[in-house]
């Protein structure tokens, strides 16, 4: 045996795989945003449930605020993020020719980044009363 397979167990040697760790940082990334999202999610709907049936001028001004502001847009960064991250691995996992994959990782890295960008232009909109 050469010295690279000694290190691999049985099952890695008949895939051809190594101790590559590469799906290390997305388990993390996705632990920690899991975290984040469950006290900002909780916020948004306690907050958007306390404005339900407030007026447009009303729920601006809660918008426009800055602690709403700044928790809707890291709300907003930290959600697209998670979905990107979890998305993209439904699609390493389940999508198997390789350019169907590289265009749809494209495709859900620039629509996350679009929507994403759109939200946090329209709270910064509304904060600065543009």
């Amino acid at each position: 045996m050469s010295g690279s397979s000694e290190m691999r167990t049985p099952l890695k040697r008949v895939y051809g795989l190594g101790s590559a760790r590469e799906g290390a940082h997305e388990w993390w990334s996705m632990r920690l945003t899991s975290v984040a999202l469950i006290p900002l999610t909780l916020w948004f709907v306690i907050g958007v449930i306390g404005h339900a049936g407030a007026d447009y001028e009303s729920f601006t001004t809660w918008v426009a605020s800055p602690v709403v502001s700044i928790l809707l847009i890291l709300t907003l960064a930290v959600t697209f993020h998670h979905v990107a991250t979890g998305v993209k691995v439904v699609i390493e996992d389940y999508i198997h020719v390789e350019w169907v994959k590289i265009v749809c990782l494209v495709a859900l890295k620039f629509g996350c980044l679009i929507l994403a960008v759109a939200g946090i232009f329209s709270v910064l909109r509304i904060a600065f009363g543009g």
